[in-house]
C-alpha cells in the first residue's frame, strides 16, 4: 500500500493506511527512531488495538450471550482504513464498522487515527464513535516500538523512569492471558534500568499506578511518552530483539479462568449510542 508521508523541520513519518500504523520516525539527521518491523523478531511498528486488547480465551469473545471468534488485539490493525484529511503535518485514517466486522463485532462503531507532528514530537490520537444503538463495550490500546538501543547509542543502559516516580505493582500473562496475582514492582523510585531477561515471560503488565508519562531512553537522548485516558501501560520486547514497546491501554486481555464476556474484561471502556471517545500518546524526542 502507498504510505502517506507528513514532515516538519525536525520530523519525518510515514503511515500506512493498513491498520493506520506508523511505518516509520525519521529525524532531521537521518536517524530512525522506529522498529523496522523486521519480521525475524516482529513485524508490528506501530499498531492500534481494537476492539480488545490482548487475547481472549480459547480466541472468542462473548457479547451479550453470543460468541464471536476474536483474534490477539482485534481486528483494526489488519483492516484498511480510508484516509479522511491529509496535511503537510497530519494524516488522519477511518475505519467505518461494515458488514464484515459485525459478524465479529456485532456495533456500528467508527475508528479514527490522527497522526500529528508537534516540534520534535509525534502525537497520535484516536477516537472511537459509537453510531449505533446500544451500548458498545470495547478495549483499546497503542503498541508502537521504538529501537532499543536508540540511534547512536548502542552500548548505552537504557531505562524507563516513570514520570510520578513511583513503583506500580506488576501482573504477568500466562499463555496470553491475565494473571490476577500481583507481583512486587521492578520499578526503583520510579525507574526501571532495561535488560533483556526482564521479557523471557512475556510482557509486563501494570494495570494502575504507572501514571501518564515516563521518559525512556538514556542519560542524553530518549523518548519522552506521555499518554490520555489510557490507564493500563505494558512493556514488551522479545529477548534479545532490538526494540521496545511502550503500551498504554484502556482495558487488558481476559483473566485466566476469567469471563470470555468482552464488557467483563478488566479496565475495558464502554461507549452509550452517539457518544465518542478520545485516547492518546505523544512521543517527544530528546537528544
Amino acid at each position: 500500500m502507498q504510505l502517506i508521508e507528513i514532515g516538519n523541520e525536525h520530523l519525518n513519518v510515514t503511515v500506512s493506511p493498513l491498520g493506520s500504523e506508523m511505518q516509520s520516525i525519521v529525524t532531521s539527521d537521518g536517524q530512525s527512531w522506529l522498529w523496522d518491523g523486521d519480521p525475524a523478531f516482529w513485524a508490528g511498528r506501530s499498531p492500534v488495538l481494537f476492539p480488545m486488547v490482548g487475547k481472549a480465551p480459547d480466541d472468542h469473545i462473548s457479547i451479550a450471550g453470543q460468541r464471536f471468534p476474536m483474534g490477539q488485539h482485534g481486528f483494526a490493525r489488519r483492516s484498511t482504513f480510508e484516509l479522511a484529511e491529509q496535511g503537510a503535518d497530519f494524516c488522519r485514517f477511518e475505519l467505518e464498522s461494515s458488514l464484515s466486522s459485525r459478524t465479529v463485532y456485532p456495533f456500528d462503531f467508527t475508528l479514527s487515527l490522527e497522526h500529528r507532528l508537534v516540534g520534535r514530537a509525534v502525537q497520535v490520537t484516536a477516537e472511537v464513535h459509537n453510531g449505533g444503538h446500544s451500548v458498545m463495550p470495547f478495549g483499546i490500546g497503542f503498541h508502537p516500538a521504538f529501537a532499543w538501543p536508540l540511534p547512536g547509542s548502542a552500548g548505552q543502559s537504557h531505562s524507563v523512569v516513570l514520570d510520578n516516580g513511583h513503583a506500580p505493582a506488576l501482573v504477568r500473562l500466562s499463555g496470553g492471558l491475565v494473571k490476577p496475582e500481583k507481583l512486587a514492582s521492578p520499578f526503583v523510585e520510579g525507574r526501571l534500568v532495561l535488560d533483556h531477561e526482564l521479557f523471557a515471560s512475556d510482557a509486563m503488565l501494570f494495570p494502575e499506578g504507572a501514571g501518564a508519562g515516563l521518559r525512556y531512553g538514556t542519560d542524553s537522548k530518549a523518548i519522552h511518552f506521555t499518554w490520555e485516558n489510557l490507564p493500563n501501560l505494558a512493556l514488551w520486547s522479545k529477548p534479545g530483539a532490538p526494540f521496545i514497546c511502550l503500551e498504554p491501554w484502556h482495558g487488558t486481555a481476559a483473566e485466566v479462568g476469567g469471563s470470555d464476556d468482552l464488557a467483563e474484561r478488566p479496565y475495558g471502556e464502554v461507549l452509550g449510542p452517539g457518544s465518542s471517545g478520545l485516547y492518546r500518546f505523544k512521543a517527544e524526542l530528546i537528544g
